[in-house]
């Protein structure tokens, strides 16, 4: 849970009373490797804090799941548009390896909202930042090479790399398992 405060403590500064108020609503929660945390047509109920492990995001086909995006440890997640509107989830979340969340309900953010003084800025800040990550991918996926986004991807999280199997990284950056075995022919 200090991983959590840590993280909140950058973005605000929180004092032991509201950090009393937030930390009570969150709830450890462990999941095996392959665990789907939402479903397709689900409602996402919980804002997660990943304490340990890697999450995929994902649209799930017959004949390729569609990925996109990872998130790894002291990151948020969520199938947040579905969250936010308490609609159905459009994509799926799920664990690539053992992974120990801390969770908040949707309801009881809205607690930490209306019983602290920071809790409306965590939140902004959240989403904020939850909004550039997607702008962040969006523009790659517009403005740079697969074998740019490979290399970002592998710059930015080289550590859990290893723990994702090819066909998710090539779906990630839009290609073909047999097209990224080639850019990784290339640049080793």
């Amino acid at each position: 849970m200090n991983q959590v405060r840590e993280y909140l403590e950058q973005i605000v500064a929180l004092d032991d009373k509201n950090w009393e108020v937030f930390s009570s609503k969150l709830k450890k929660s462990e999941f095996s490797k392959k665990t789907v945390l939402v479903k397709t047509g689900q409602v996402e109920n919980h804002l997660s804090f990943i304490e340990k492990g890697t999450v995929r995001f994902y649209i799930p086909k017959v004949e390729n799941d569609i990925t996109f995006g990872f998130k790894f440890e002291n990151q948020f997640i969520s199938a947040y548009d579905s969250f936010i509107t308490q609609s159905k989830s459009q994509y799926q979340l799920e664990t690539m390896t053992p992974t120990t969340l801390w969770r908040l309900t949707f309801s009881d953010l809205q607690d930490i909202y209306n019983n602290t003084t920071v809790g409306e800025t965590i939140g902004r800040k959240v989403a904020e930042n939850l909004f550039m990550m997607k702008t962040k991918r969006e523009l790659s996926l517009l403005n740079d090479t697969a074998e740019e986004r490979y290399l970002k991807l592998f710059s930015e999280q080289k550590r859990f790399i290893k723990e994702i199997p090819l066909k998710y990284l090539a779906s990630y950056i839009g290609v073909t398992p047999q097209a990224l075995s080639r850019i990784r022919k290339r640049i080793s």
